[in-house]
C-alpha cells in the first residue's frame, strides 16, 4: 500500500488536470495510467537510488508509455507526456528556491536551486532519450526499407 496509494493520487491529479488542457474520451483514463506509472516506478526506484536517478527512470518509463499509447491511439505523444509528467515537475523545489533567494539565504538559494535545476535536467533528458532513441529507430528502418 506504500507504494500504491502515491500512484493513485498521481493518477486522481492528473485525471483532474485532463479537463483543465481538455483530454476526452478514453484518453481521460489512459493519459493519467502514464502519470501513476511514472510515480510508481519513481518510488520503487527510491529503494535503491538517490532522487536524480529515479526521476530520470520515472521520466524514461512515461516517456515510452507516450509514444507507445500514441501509436495506439494515434495521437500525439505530448499529450501523454505532459500530463504523464505533471506530477514530476519540481515546483516545490522553484519555490523554496525563490523564497530563499528573497530572504538572502544564498547557501540554501545555491543548493535548492541546483538540485531543482536537476531534476528539470533529468525530466528534460529522460523525455530525450526516449525520443532519440525512436527516431534513430525509424531512420534505420526507413533506410532498410529503401534498400
Amino acid at each position: 500500500m506504500k507504494f500504491l496509494l502515491p500512484c493513485i493520487y498521481a493518477f486522481v491529479a492528473c485525471f483532474a488536470y485532463c479537463f483543465i488542457v481538455n483530454i476526452r474520451g478514453r484518453l481521460l483514463l489512459f493519459a493519467p495510467l502514464g502519470a501513476s506509472i511514472g510515480w510508481l516506478v519513481y518510488t520503487l526506484c527510491g529503494l535503491f537510488a538517490g532522487d536524480l536517478p529515479c526521476y530520470f527512470l520515472a521520466t524514461v518509463a512515461v516517456s515510452v508509455y507516450a509514444e507507445i499509447m500514441a501509436r495506439i491511439e494515434r495521437v500525439p505523444a505530448t499529450g501523454f507526456l505532459l500530463i504523464g509528467i505533471f506530477p514530476m515537475v519540481p515546483g516545490g523545489g522553484i519555490y523554496y528556491t525563490m523564497e530563499y533567494c528573497i530572504n538572502g539565504d544564498t547557501g540554501m538559494f545555491l543548493e535548492t536551486g541546483l538540485h531543482t535545476f536537476g531534476i528539470a535536467g533529468c525530466l528534460a533528458l529522460g523525455v530525450l532519450t526516449v525520443t532519440s532513441i525512436l527516431h534513430l529507430y525509424a531512420a534505420v528502418r526507413r533506410s532498410r526499407c529503401k534498400n
